[in-house]
């Protein structure tokens, strides 16, 4: 039942970021999350989290977030659990260029009174570049971005 959940929370958080839905999308995390973009985009707390999204946002027209697979680990006693999913993102910047990326979150998860929630989104990119795919892949996948 849980992993459903777990499930429910990720495309809620991926159908938020179609629609650019900040009130969905903030409803997403836990109020003392973080949430690590990798090269030093790094932010705490969820007031903190909503504004840099909305910030990154406002750079494009059009941004369509697709989750694939997923696993998930979870502590019912403790309410605590791990997870990693694979996303793809096709995007419009506001400049006219499109864009692709294709990595994985490594996520934490908290239960609050009110569901399931991220604690910690860590994103992962292994693509992000022309949609020809003639951009870099990323070699080692197991390191941080």
């Amino acid at each position: 039942m849980s992993r459903d959940s777990i499930e429910a929370l990720v495309h809620r958080y991926s159908d938020a970021v179609v629609h650019s839905d900040r009130e969905q999308w903030a409803s997403t995390w836990a109020h003392d999350a973080v949430w690590d973009l990798g090269k030093g985009r790094r932010v705490e707390g969820r007031d903190a989290i909503l504004e840099m999204w909305i910030t990154a946002m406002t750079r494009f027209d059009a941004v369509v977030q697709t989750v694939m697979n997923g696993t998930v680990d979870l502590d019912e006693v403790d309410g605590v659990g791990t997870g990693r999913w694979y996303v793809h993102e096709v995007m419009k910047r506001s400049t006219g260029e499109r864009n692709l990326m294709i990595g994985h979150y490594d996520d934490r998860y908290v239960r609050t009174e009110d569901g399931w929630r991220f604690a910690e989104r860590s994103l992962v990119q292994h693509y992000s570049g022309l949609s020809d795919l003639s951009g870099q892949f990323r070699a080692d996948t197991s390191e941080e971005s």
